[in-house]
């Protein structure tokens, strides 16, 4: 219930799955109450089926409570399996990242192409020549075929994305679209990479380093440095800066002429609103009609030659019309590519995507220990750094998740507790949530040795939906346990009980929960990508809290049974009559 609401990001991203995860709990829960009884009352049973492994429970219950008989080896369990449950959750934490890797079946390829190009020049000569190359591959002619592609073009970029007609020409093609299809273009560079559902080309996560200064022209000065700074911190990982102090545009600037527009009776204001009107549009304002809204934009007829912004006829509030030209001075400069802002401050973000098989979180943490100390001395004196982009959002999802987390045990142990009508035995059941930790961290640690496989925020889920899961074994003992002890036994014989009972139950339930999740652990497949992370968290949490739940619950259980024994006072039905 807590992911649900969830914001930002990772709310979105698994609002659906807590609904649907919960809507399917509930409906079971509906099911086992009314359906299953109803179809077992008339299921006409002649004969209950002996357990096989009947023995084998016997045993197991056995050998767990000779090896839990006394109050010194019951807290040998307990400090050494609570030790070492936090010992592995702080030495082997694994490294995070935000979202999962989820490679799809096409290439996505990104062309960064000289300032100042008009658009009819990159149709003709780059992306007029790139479908050229591609033809072949479309047509069936070349091998690996394309079934499909599309292009984007925008001031300084184009991108082009193709689809393959079967899932293996993938790599085929990103190595073709490397060496030939956008190679041999003078002063481009270009990247080709598999696609990723998730966005984030190339599939990497990024950060960004927003830079800030009040002597902007040095800080654009510094930039050169500061990559080169980032690079060596982090070989392999790809840095670029936006916008790029280096890559200038040709620009028009216009100086307004204060006087000339005094006379014929304008402002600063209305001569920029006329130019905005000659540019993209300048909009007056809405047009409603009916349901419908519309937007009423002034615009000047298309124009292509800079001579014609000079000699464009102005109305003036005196009556009479003058050229542009007589009230600013036109001049033909170069800038940059655009203008940021970061909090009305003129920026220049960094943004870096870190090398193959790093994960977001370990290139944030060496980019702040080796890096931040030399940027800060390659700036501008006084000048701020921020952290953006996916680190940023990395860290707000963890923290949202922890809070959650938190939040998830707090309802779990208040539901245990009216449950239970005691909170020693509530507490007793959340005690076991360690265990599931513990789990999900060697589940992760044991598959990124095979596979890289960072804690991603889908694995962070993981641990929530744990806490659902590991509670039920405790909650079977410990209800047991009580119901034993309410019948007369004492503490050790309910314990004893409780387990030669109920262990065969809770394998049942951990192992139908391992079997449905060991498929999206080990079925390779873009879904199974997706959720790996979460499964692998399940997988390992229940697995791990199994084994130790059945050794910590009797040991805390049985604590200071042999006292409470001693003391309690004596059955009166037993005592001889007078």
């Amino acid at each position: 219930v807590p992911i649900i609401f969830l914001a930002g990001l990772e709310g979105q991203l698994f609002k659906d799955l807590a609904i649907t995860l919960s809507a399917a709990v509930l409906m079971s829960l509906l099911v086992s109450l009314t359906v299953l009884p109803m179809a077992t009352a008339h299921a006409a049973l002649t004969e209950v089926l002996a357990d096989p492994l009947q023995r084998f429970w016997l045993r197991l219950a056995g050998w767990i409570d000779q090896h839990t008989l006394t109050d010194r080896v019951r807290m040998r369990w307990v400090v050494a399996i609570l030790g070492f449950s936090a010992l592995v959750v702080v030495l082997l934490l694994p490294k995070v990242d935000f979202l999962p890797k989820a490679d799809v079946d096409a290439v996505e390829s990104y062309l960064d192409l000289p300032p100042g190009t008009s658009l009819d020049t990159i149709e003709s000569e780059v992306f007029g020549e790139i479908e050229r190359r591609l033809q072949p591959y479309y047509s069936g002619e070349r091998e690996p075929r394309v079934r499909g592609y599309n292009v984007g073009v925008g001031p300084g970029y184009g991108t082009v994305f193709l689809y393959p007609a079967e899932p293996e020409g993938t790599d085929p093609l990103i190595r073709i679209m490397r060496e030939e299809i956008l190679a041999g273009f003078p002063d481009t560079r270009a990247f080709a990479s598999q696609g990723n559902l998730f966005g984030n080309f190339g599939g990497a996560a990024s950060i960004n380093l927003q830079l800030q200064a009040a002597d902007y022209d040095a800080l654009s000065e510094s930039v050169p440095a500061a990559v080169g700074i980032i690079q060596s911190a982090l070989p392999g990982a790809q840095v670029w800066p936006n916008p790029d102090p280096q890559v200038v545009t040709p620009e028009l600037r216009l100086l307004p002429n204060d006087r000339r527009i005094a006379e014929v009776g304008m402002t600063r204001d209305s001569v920029a609103r006329a130019v905005r009107a000659l540019g993209d549009g300048q909009w007056l304002g809405e047009f409603f009609h009916e349901d419908g809204r519309i937007d009423v934009i002034l615009q000047a007829k298309k124009w292509a030659e800079p001579e014609y912004l000079e000699s464009a006829p102005i109305a003036t509030p005196s009556g009479a019309v003058v050229p542009l030209g007589e009230l600013v001075t036109v001049s033909r400069n170069v800038g940059p590519q655009q203008i940021r802002r970061l909090d009305a401050r003129r920026t220049i973000s960094l943004g870096v995507n870190p090398p193959e098989g790093m994960a977001l979180g370990p290139a944030v943490e060496t980019l702040k220990k080796n890096a931040q100390a030399e940027l800060y001395e390659a700036l501008p004196p006084g000048a701020s750094m921020k952290w953006g982009g996916d680190a940023d959002a990395l860290s707000r999802a963890v923290s949202n998740l922890g809070a959650n987390f938190l939040l998830a045990v707090v309802i779990l142990f208040l539901i245990l507790a009216a449950l239970f009508k005691s909170l020693k035995d509530s507490a007793l059941v959340i005690v076991t949530l360690p265990m599931a930790a513990v789990g999900g961290v060697l589940a992760i640690r044991a598959l990124d040795l095979v596979k890289s496989t960072p804690l991603d925020l889908l694995g962070m889920i993981g641990f929530i939906i744990l806490l659902g899961l590991v509670v039920n074994n405790a909650i079977l003992l410990v209800a047991q346990t009580r119901a034993s002890e309410a019948e007369g036994k004492t503490r050790v014989e309910a314990v004893r009980e409780a387990l030669s009972l109920r262990i065969r139950p809770i394998f049942m339930s951990t192992s139908t929960s391992l079997m449905g999740m060991l498929p999206l652990v080990l079925a390779p497949g873009a879904g199974s990508l997706i959720y790996r992370g979460l499964a692998t968290v399940i997988v390992g949490g229940m697995a791990v809290s199994t084994l130790f739940t059945l050794f910590l619950l009797p040991a805390l259980l049985q604590l200071g049974a042999a006292r409470a024994t001693a003391t309690a006072p004596r059955d009166l039905a037993a005592l001889p009559a007078e």
